[in-house]
């Protein structure tokens, strides 16, 4: 329940109950000179009350007639540690009809129910509130200490910095090592940001020339163990390729399938964003992030958590608050939109008339495609239909069907469902909410491509693909393939 009003806004104050958790918040409001009535049914404590100045009643909290007494204040703090009483004073409050904001103290979550239940705005659970505040203490506290730790690898590089993103890299992925390049600077040590794959998505590709982000691909750079140093952020959905260096920094939002190795190691599976992380280490370096790093990082949250709709953390929101005034909004807009290309909206019309679904699952297949990174796209397009959680779309480029998934599922964790289905005849990767899977078409279909089998081997992939990824995801195809009626027999 609320009423809309916040205590700082409001003139006059009531403590009923002023034990050491009273006191403290009489003594708080008495510095911001407010005007606080304090009511206790101990004598001896109202007059020492008294003898500090403050305004002191002997009153019983549990007795109807605490209604009178507070009938003038505009805020209630009931903070007795006598729950009953609390509960008492709450009733009889409500049931005059008083329509004053009235903050209680609980004593343990039953108790926390039956006070919200009788009609307190807010219930306050002493014990919650200090384990939150150690725990926050605790939070801030590692970080500082991670934040010594990352300095000393920064100190001791001799040599520049490899800052390497996943395969194919995305927004966060990119806007982190962005982030962790600009901390290296701090400490003199230049760094190449590397990326293996392709930047293929069109909104990445305009976010990369749009900031000017400069990235080199890996085949185009130096051997990693030529580096001074090693560092991989947002790396788990690559799904664990091998590195052929030592790894000394490692930065991700999710847990890697393989061990990765490295002398220092921070994997906050509590944020939805890479980009997150490093905001926060920017904050405990006291780096004012220029407006490049601002406008990268904000974008890698904010694309990671489809603009804050999918499983955005609270501290994924306190590093976009901080981001925002340092961010270039009139680039963010320019990246977020930027035009869908001829291929690309080939792949998704296909995709839209060949679709198969089976409850919230969508399979469909986009047949050849020249621009591999139009699958992913048109898997994101096709997660937007209503009902859907899970879409995946494939095609043939070249040689290599290649499959694209985006899943807002938490039942289920798509990069390890391609990994299952696909692991066996190519090679998967992915994470929670997204996966890519390449499998050699004549390993496949065991037919070698020709131009005049090409239609075959799209349906007898097709069929398999289709098969092997519902199996993966403990559902069963009916549909016939390629059939283009768009929906299976269970459909949404």
């Amino acid at each position: 329940m609320s009423t809309g009003v916040t205590v700082s806004s409001m003139s006059t104050y009531a403590i009923l109950g002023c034990g050491s958790v009273g006191h403290a918040v009489a003594d708080e409001l008495a510095d911001e000179e407010k005007d606080v009535l304090i009511l206790d049914r101990d004598e001896s404590r109202v007059e020492a009350l008294r003898d500090q100045d403050l305004n002191a009643k002997v009153q019983d909290i549990a007795e109807p007639d605490v209604v009178d007494a507070v009938a003038d204040r505009d805020v209630i703090l009931i903070l007795s540690s006598d729950v009953d009483a609390n509960k008492a004073a709450v009733r009889a409050i409500r049931e005059h009809g008083s329509d004053q904001y009235v903050v209680v103290r609980a004593s343990d979550p039953v108790s926390e129910d039956e006070l919200a239940d009788l009609g307190a705005d807010v219930v306050i659970n002493p014990s919650t509130v200090i384990a939150d505040s150690a725990l926050r203490s605790l939070e801030s506290g590692e970080l500082e200490y991670k934040a010594r730790q990352l300095a000393d690898i920064l100190r001791a590089t001799n040599g520049k910095l490899a800052i390497l993103a996943h395969d194919n890299p995305d927004p966060d992925s990119i806007a982190a090592a962005v982030a962790l390049k600009a901390i290296a600077a701090e400490y003199d040590v230049d760094a190449d940001i590397l990326y293996d794959g392709e930047i293929g998505h069109q909104e990445n590709r305009a976010f990369v020339n749009t900031l000017g982000i400069d990235l080199h691909a890996r085949d185009d750079a130096q051997p990693l163990d030529e580096y001074g140093a090693l560092a991989l952020v947002d790396y788990a959905e690559t799904g664990g390729n091998e590195i052929d260096a030592e790894v000394d920094v490692y930065i991700d939002h999710d847990e890697p399938d393989t061990v990765i190795d490295a002398a220092f190691t921070d994997i906050r599976k509590n944020v939805s964003a890479t980009s997150t992380i490093l905001t926060k280490y920017l904050q405990e370096f006291d780096l004012s992030p220029d407006e490049t790093v601002a406008t990268a990082l904000l974008y890698g949250i904010r694309a990671e958590t489809v603009d804050f709709k999918r499983d955005t953390t609270p501290a994924d929101l306190t590093a976009a608050a901080y981001l925002h005034p340092f961010a270039n909004h009139d680039t963010l807009e320019d990246v977020e939109s930027p035009s869908m290309s001829p291929e690309t909206l080939d792949v998704l019309a296909e995709a839209i008339q060949n679709r198969e679904v089976h409850g919230s699952h969508l399979i469909s297949n986009a047949g050849f495609v020249r621009d591999r990174e139009a699958l992913a796209q048109a898997a994101q397009q096709l997660l937007n239909l209503e009902g859907i959680t899970t879409s995946a779309v494939f095609g043939i480029a070249e040689d290599t069907i290649t499959l694209a998934a985006r899943s807002k599922d938490i039942r289920i964790n798509i990069g390890n469902v391609l990994r299952e289905g696909f692991s066996d005849v190519g090679e998967a990767a992915g994470h929670s909410k997204q996966g890519t899977a390449e499998i050699p078409l004549g390993l496949f279909t065991g037919i070698e491509t020709t131009e005049s089998n090409r239609d075959t081997l799209l349906q007898l992939s097709e069929e398999a693909v289709r098969k092997k990824l519902f199996d993966a995801m403990g559902v069963e195809s009916s549909a016939t393939p390629g059939s283009g009626s768009g929906e299976s027999s269970n459909g949404s």
